[in-house]
């Protein structure tokens, strides 16, 4: 064989390895998705200013603050999106002022997670065709923030070679009925490679029986909702599994990032479903695989996940307030800002405590009792506490 040929075969084969594993971080985004309105955390967090927008982990930083902090140290910082709903635009711009207008994508109505997907990759897609994405909510808490990145960096690498769609699973540490579990091919044995691995099967939030069997079996890891892929790779799996929803933008690359894109994306919306990526499109492809993590994550998202989260005292308690009075008090959460307030609490136990300056509430720890009970506050005799 003609040594030219040899040496231009080994050429080629160093070059295609070298893209292979070189990605260009300039191709590398992150959305944080910010546009919930924090029910779950009421009477703390309120329409008007929803929990993203509150330290109400006690951090010292918001929850919107401490994600962009965190994602800026694994992308460029002119890289990072936020998806919000089109209220809370001067809370952004307040809380986060760095942030440039065009990566502010402002949504007209709540429609969950498949909606503002399809919006934000839209967007990503006019902007860089070979955009590699990865999706957070704001209200994630990460003890091990170096972990993280390395973590994220590494499920970057295998969503550019392998082109699929990635979710970070986490060891479950109770049977918590507020996730969804994920198994994935090879099991329990499998997860200890710290290697991503297909998924198997996906079950939404089940009960407290059958989260505990999942957490026995050991082949069930909590699905964190952080996701990674490729724009080009979920904008197919959108447009196969949800067509009901993309079909809803066509004619996004000529309005997205023009004086029309607000009329376009107010129109696009109106007929919208509320369905979330999980139900729509993860549950449906063939393409989805779940990376193991262990960078310690705590998914902030009701007043119980709070008590999980807060250091306990002798009794079981988590306190969140500056004097309180307690006896015959166990595993009960009690929260109140208001610095000068004694709180003084007999004979509660599996309860929640949480005083504000204009709403006091006290209910069983349980976060379905606590979401039928608050469901009350829709009357509207209670819209000025909402």
């Amino acid at each position: 064989m003609d040594a030219r040929m040899v040496s231009a075969g080994i050429y080629t084969y160093i070059f295609i390895n070298y893209k292979r594993h070189h990605m260009n971080r300039n191709n590398c985004y992150c959305v944080i998705l910010a546009g919930g309105l924090g029910t779950r955390f009421w009477p703390i967090s309120k329409a008007a200013m929803p929990k993203q927008f509150l330290d109400v982990a006690d951090t010292g930083e918001t929850f919107i603050r401490k994600t962009y902090d965190r994602f800026k140290k694994i992308v460029p910082q002119e890289n990072i999106l936020v998806v919000t709903a089109a209220r809370y635009q001067d809370l952004i711009k307040e809380q986060l002022p760095e942030l440039e207008e065009r990566n502010l994508l402002l949504e007209p109505y709540s429609r969950n997670t498949a909606p503002c997907l399809a919006y934000a990759t839209y967007a990503l897609l006019k902007r860089d065709p070979d955009a590699l994405v990865v999706v957070s909510p704001a209200d994630h808490i990460i003890s091990n923030d170096e972990l993280f990145a390395q973590t994220i960096q590494e499920a970057f690498r295998h969503v550019y070679e392998k082109d699929v769609l990635m979710t970070l699973g986490i060891i479950p540490t109770r049977p918590d009925s507020n996730y969804g579990y994920v198994q994935a091919y090879g099991g329990r044995e499998a997860y200890r490679n710290n290697e991503p691995l297909q998924i198997k099967t996906f079950t939404e939030k089940p009960d407290k029986e059958l989260a505990q069997v999942f957490i026995n079996t050991g082949e069930f890891l909590w699905n964190a909702g952080i996701f990674l892929w490729k724009a080009q790779t979920i904008r197919q799996e959108m447009e196969k599994h949800l067509p009901e929803v993309t079909g809803l933008f066509k004619g996004w690359e000529s309005a997205l990032g023009t004086r029309i894109e607000h009329e376009f994306i107010q129109r696009a919306y109106t007929g919208c479903t509320n369905i979330s990526i999980g139900y729509g499109v993860m549950e449906r492809t063939d393409r989805a695989w779940i990376y193991p993590a262990e960078f310690g994550w705590q998914d902030i998202g009701t007043w119980e996940s709070l008590y999980n989260y807060i250091p306990k005292d002798s009794n079981g308690n988590a306190v969140s307030a500056e004097k309180t009075l307690m006896e015959g008090t166990r595993d009960t959460l009690i929260v109140s800002p208001e610095k000068k307030k004694l709180i003084a609490i007999k004979g509660l136990e599996d309860y929640i405590v949480i005083d504000t300056d204009d709403v006091l509430v006290i209910c069983p720890k349980d976060d379905k009792k606590f979401k039928d009970f608050i469901s009350g506050i829709g009357m509207p005799e209670y819209e000025k506490y909402r």
